[in-house]
């Protein structure tokens, strides 16, 4: 049998033709893994964190690490803690400065003035409340803390130390928390050289804020998760829970004290990680 005669020239061709289209391919592959990354990391929300009263960015700490860690740009702007009102606004003004889509995460506090802050702000997707109050228009902290038995804040000399000042607004009354319940009543799933370190640090809530009413809320238009720490002594679980029941939340419950931001950063991260997915 005679077989064709195959020649190096012929060969070349076909073969650089077949070579080509394998680094088309391979170039291919990796371009839209390339891709496929870059439109995961580009879909991911800015998670910003609001701290709450009688505390400051730090107790986000845990949180931000675990956020980075996967991923997430976070931010941390410092809550004044001067009124719902004058808060809400200086964290609105803070929202527009950030590009793309917002997860917005308050604790205690934080949560009053994440809801009034986000109302109108089609960039924040989800609202994250960690053992937080969630209001409806008209309500205060005063009046939520001690809407159900169980609050430390339903007593608020027994609670505060009081510290006068003069601000823009007029004669006011800075609150501290006295170190002496500090443990008992915020942060009994801490150590106590956590609670010492956390008392003394704390930053103070202006008094005038207990009692001054919430605006339009935004969990009406915005859609809602929320912690809640079953062994909270400033904001009843109870309490939490109706109002996280009326705003439609999305609810987890952790056995933790109010600071459960600190004591389980894991489960609070997981939690604005799962709001990010859900509203994507």
């Amino acid at each position: 049998m005679t077989y064709p005669k195959i020649t190096v020239r012929a060969v070349r061709p076909a073969l650089l033709t077949f070579l080509s289209a394998v680094v088309l391919l391979l170039s291919f592959g990796s371009f839209a893994q390339a891709s496929a990354k870059s439109r995961s990391t580009a879909a991911k929300p800015t998670v910003v964190l609001v701290h709450g009263a009688w505390a400051d960015g730090s107790s986000w700490d845990g949180v931000v690490g675990r956020l980075q860690r996967d991923g997430y740009t976070v931010d941390v702007p410092s809550n004044p803690l001067r009124g719902v009102a004058s808060d809400s606004a200086y964290l609105a003004s803070y929202l527009k400065t950030v590009t793309g889509p917002i997860i917005l995460a308050g604790h205690s506090y934080g949560g009053m003035v994440i809801t009034n802050a986000a109302t109108g702000n089609p960039a924040v997707k989800a609202l994250v409340y960690i053992d937080a109050f969630i209001p409806a228009q008209g309500e205060t902290l005063l009046q939520l803390a001690g809407a159900k038995p169980g609050s430390t804040l339903a007593d608020p000399t027994k609670a505060f130390n009081f510290v006068p000042f003069t601000g823009p607004a007029g004669a006011d009354t800075d609150l501290y928390v006295k170190p002496s319940v500090y443990r008992a009543d915020f942060g009994a799933d801490l150590s106590v050289q956590q609670d010492a370190i956390l008392a003394a640090t704390q930053e103070p809530l202006a008094a005038s804020a207990l009692q001054e009413p919430s605006g339009p809320p935004a969990w009406k238009t915005i859609r809602s998760f929320a912690l809640i720490g079953t062994q909270d002594m400033v904001l009843p679980p109870a309490e939490q829970a109706f109002m996280a029941a009326r705003a439609h939340a999305t609810v987890v419950k952790i056995k933790a004290s109010h600071l459960g931001l600190i004591s389980h950063p894991d489960t609070v991260a997981r939690l604005i990680e799962r709001a990010a997915v859900a509203t994507r």
